[in-house]
């Protein structure tokens, strides 16, 4: 029973390492610094928001607005930070994979934590921002916590399985990048899901299936307002269940793959 238990610690110790690392890296020779993780998501958020609701008048409807937007940007962030980092983090972490014997995952959870902490930050800006916009605090502000741990979750299923893949085919990087592009436009970041609704309900629902989309609108429900379509509108349908069945597949199925093929990585890499 001490051997485990040694090996856990080491594993925690590498695993804090590795995440202070990686942060320390992605900002080291920028002027702004850690800056960036507030910088980024505020820029892209003032972009959309110009463009799409003071040009297109797009959600206008919906009560704090701008707050809704900025909460769909920093989880979108967080998603596509998540894959993209877990993606090609065997790979960039190649050199220590060679030398030292270790759990191959926390390689990949390492590489997120990164993205996790940029979220807390960013959240934490969310929260300003909505109290600034006239938001009343609710105690469903902490029901937002199991919508981003499904996202998370969600997102490492997809860093292990395609993560796996992409040592040893690296055009999985460049076809992630092209679905994170479409991805974009089908959920419903940018525009209110009321708005699909009102022409189809049926093409609200399909939307809504998608764990990235249902978890989003989960956050604004909770956190924003109540005015907000969410999966759970359609409570008494069968189809609730299919984000949370598709998290969990990804999930499973991307851990075994990495499993299986994490035998190889220091051959391949």
């Amino acid at each position: 029973m001490k051997i485990p238990r040694v090996l856990n610690k080491k594993n925690r110790i590498l695993l804090k390492e590795l995440t202070k690392t990686d942060f320390k890296l992605r900002y080291q020779g920028s002027v702004l610094g850690y800056l960036w993780a507030l910088l980024r998501p505020l820029m892209m958020f003032a972009i959309l928001y110009i463009v799409f609701s003071k040009l297109l008048k797009i959600g206008n409807d919906i009560p704090h607005y701008p707050v809704y937007l900025l909460c769909g940007t920093t989880l979108w962030s967080f998603f596509t930070e998540c894959t993209s980092q877990g993606i090609q983090s065997i790979i960039v972490r190649g050199d220590l994979l060679r030398k030292i014997s270790f759990p191959k995952y926390i390689v990949v959870v390492s590489s997120q934590l990164t993205a996790v902490i940029n979220l807390l930050i960013n959240l934490a800006v969310v929260i300003v921002f909505a109290l600034i916009n006239g938001v009343t605090p609710s105690w469903t502000w902490f029901l937002i916590i199991p919508a981003i741990l499904e996202l998370y979750l969600f997102s490492l299923g997809i860093a292990f399985l395609l993560g796996s893949i992409n040592v040893k085919y690296r055009d999985i990087t460049s076809i992630w990048d092209v679905i994170v592009q479409a991805l974009f436009y089908a959920v419903p970041i940018i525009y209110p899901i009321s708005m699909v609704a009102s022409t189809s309900t049926l093409a609200a629902k399909i939307i809504l299936l998608n764990p990235i989309a249902q978890a989003i609108q989960d956050v604004r429900y909770n956190l924003i307002t109540t005015e907000t379509i969410t999966t759970w509108n359609y409570i008494f349908n069968p189809s609730v269940i299919v984000p949370l069945v598709i998290v969990s597949v990804v999930l499973v199925f991307g851990a075994i793959t990495f499993r299986r093929k994490s035998k190889f990585f220091a051959e391949e890499v």
